[in-house]
């Protein structure tokens, strides 16, 4: 992001948030869309995520740290929206059926919408947890302290998470196959 740009967005100038906005909306709008399901629920955490990004844009000493921080904000944004609305402390009665595992040549064929399909599927709490482990790579002591669980609730969401995302996935591939 041009410092410039950033510097006037320091100064509430409006056509300088503008492109910042327009700049940052498709990356944080992914990153959201990883935590939240409904479009709406989406839109109402990309606001508010803007409306801190530009009245705490101040407190940013190194622009050059500008997308990390805005995306910190974004992830941030999403946890307190789920904290509200999800219990992570739910135990997940995993009786998923044994499925087959299919030829890897229909792993080409698996895109980034599949992907985020899959992340739809299975529950919130899993879903947040393993965004937070294997994407943004927080740590499951950072989980548990961000959303007041156990270290071991962590842990068990994402191994949830990555069991319930493997099934889904072969699936995918099986259903591919036949």
């Amino acid at each position: 992001m041009d410092k410039q740009i950033l510097q006037s967005c320091k100064k509430m100038d409006r056509n300088a948030q503008r492109k910042v906005y327009d700049a940052l909306y498709p990356k944080l709008h992914f990153i959201c869309r990883r935590y939240l399901k409904s479009e709406e629920d989406i839109e109402e955490a990309m606001a508010d995520a803007f409306f801190t990004i530009f009245s705490k844009i101040n407190q940013l000493n190194d622009l050059d740290a500008f997308y990390a921080w805005s995306r910190k904000i974004m992830v941030n944004q999403c946890l307190a929206y789920l904290k509200k609305k999800v219990d992570f402390e739910t135990y997940i009665d995993d009786n998923q059926k044994e499925i087959a595992y299919v030829n890897a040549d229909y792993a080409n064929t698996l895109n980034e919408q599949d992907l985020m399909g899959f992340l739809d599927k299975i529950p919130e709490g899993c879903k947040t947890i393993f965004n937070l482990f294997v994407v943004e790579g927080f740590s499951h002591k950072e989980i548990a302290a961000e959303l007041n669980i156990s270290v071991g609730t962590s842990k068990s969401q994402l191994n949830v998470a990555k069991t319930k995302l493997q099934g889904l996935v072969n699936m995918y591939y099986y259903s591919k196959a036949n």
